[in-house]
């Protein structure tokens, strides 16, 4: 990690004798291209991802999914795309419910005349159900071990598609999963003069919850994929090479970035074919996930309610895990990331936290330095029910709003500065 370290320092001493703002202005690549990111580009990238539904792992959607962003990754001049291909041999939808997923099967085979009269039942009684605030969905709650502080609301896992009143992306929506071959695409900017080191930015592509995982975790996705469109421009060079990944099966266990540990870690650094210059795995030198962007809208009330607008003081959450492995280095990174926020970003501001958990940068965290970007903090915030969007079906487009869409592209901001920074990000002319 000493490189990391090394490339963090470096960019904050050179900042001692730096220009008057405006030639600054003109000449910092890192503006430049934080520029190039826009409130309307991100929203249009998550309204692709939704046309998938909740691109639940196993189905024919996810499939799709992940075609789609391959080709906009392509479309970007990311053009080196590659994937990994894996196997995941259980059921997302638990087989402990079989009614369920007899009914699913059953909606499947009617006909559309039948299924309207299906819909219209499903709407007359699950009306309450679409907009933010609303109830909660089947499943069980998370168990916390520490004491209760301030209100908490219940949190849960919706798996009856006969909540969501949106009758077009209910039909999306209703394929079960299956058993079987699972795939998640990746591509690389190589860097120029240090193209056998890398910094890994990821975030999850599938979803569950009958919704359209517009925020978890389309709203980390779309981030990714922006953040590749802006590093893949051909004006745009980087010492250090960076790699955008869109894990998969991070719904059932993080599955997607264990199986890219499991079949990449060894190949760290090698160059192949020797002699060659070129690194297919080069070696990692953070990793940097998003997951869950766009809602801060406060602790739940005594009735359990979360307010229906963005919070003033809402912020980006940077954590990284005090227990790690990489603890020293994955916290220096974070700090790193809150300057840049500080510099760069454009309307909210970001906060470090030491307890990162429950998101693919966890099977990294003893490998190299790594760290999450995330709406709230994932312990004490999502996981005591101050996101009442999580995994159920109003998370879909009309729950959010543009204060919402801004703070994942805040997030955008700050990780394309930070990243960009560290990576040497040049701009060419």
């Amino acid at each position: 990690m000493a490189g990391c370290v090394a490339l963090i320092a470096s960019p904050l001493s050179a900042q001692t004798n730096a220009p008057p703002a405006a030639a600054q202005a003109q000449e910092d690549p890192i503006r430049v291209m934080v520029g190039r990111l826009s409130l309307d580009q991100y929203k249009q990238t998550l309204r692709g991802l939704t046309q998938f539904g909740d691109r639940r792992q196993g189905t024919s959607r996810n499939r799709a999914a992940v075609d789609w962003i391959e080709a906009q990754l392509k479309s970007y001049g990311c053009t080196n795309t590659e994937r990994i291909v894996y196997q995941y041999d259980r059921r997302q939808l638990p087989e402990r419910w079989p009614q369920m997923l007899d009914s699913m099967a059953a909606y499947a085979k009617l006909s559309p005349t039948q299924r309207d009269s299906v819909d219209a039942v499903a709407r007359a009684g699950r009306g309450g159900r679409g907009g933010a605030g609303g109830g909660r969905g089947a499943g069980g709650g998370r168990g916390n071990q520490n004491p209760q502080k301030g209100f908490r609301a219940p949190t849960g896992v919706n798996i009856n598609p006969f909540f969501q009143p949106d009758t077009a992306l209910r039909r999306i929506n209703m394929e079960p999963d299956t058993p079987g071959e699972r795939q998640e695409v990746y591509c690389t900017k190589v860097g120029k003069t240090r193209p056998n080191e890398m910094y890994i930015i990821g975030a999850h592509m599938d979803g569950h919850g009958f919704g359209s995982a517009l925020n978890d975790d389309g709203s980390g996705t779309a981030l990714v994929m922006e953040l590749a469109r802006v590093f893949s421009a051909p004006d745009v060079e980087t010492d250090v090479s960076v790699r955008f990944a869109l894990w998969n099966n991070e719904e059932t266990g993080l599955n997607g970035a264990r199986a890219y540990i499991a079949q990449r870690q060894a190949l760290q650094g090698i160059e192949n074919p020797a002699g060659s210059g070129k690194y297919p795995e080069p070696k990692w030198l953070a990793m940097i996930q998003h997951d869950m962007m766009m809602w801060d809208h406060g602790m739940p009330g005594p009735d359990g309610k979360v307010a229906p607008r963005q919070r003033r003081e809402a912020d980006v959450n940077i954590e990284f895990r005090d227990t790690s492995k990489f603890a020293t280095e994955a916290q220096k990174l974070a700090w790193f990331f809150r300057q840049m926020n500080e510099r760069y970003a454009t309307d909210y501001h970001a906060a470090v936290g030491d307890r990162m958990s429950n998101t693919d940068s966890d099977p990294f965290k003893d490998i190299v330095p790594s760290i999450s970007l995330r709406e709230n903090e994932r312990l004490a915030h999502t996981g005591t029910g101050w996101n009442p969007t999580w995994h159920q079906p109003i998370d879909h487009w009309p729950t959010f709003t543009d204060e919402d869409f801004k703070l994942g592209l805040n997030a955008a901001q700050t990780t394309l500065s930070a990243v960009g920074t560290l990576a040497g990000a040049k701009i060419r002319k």
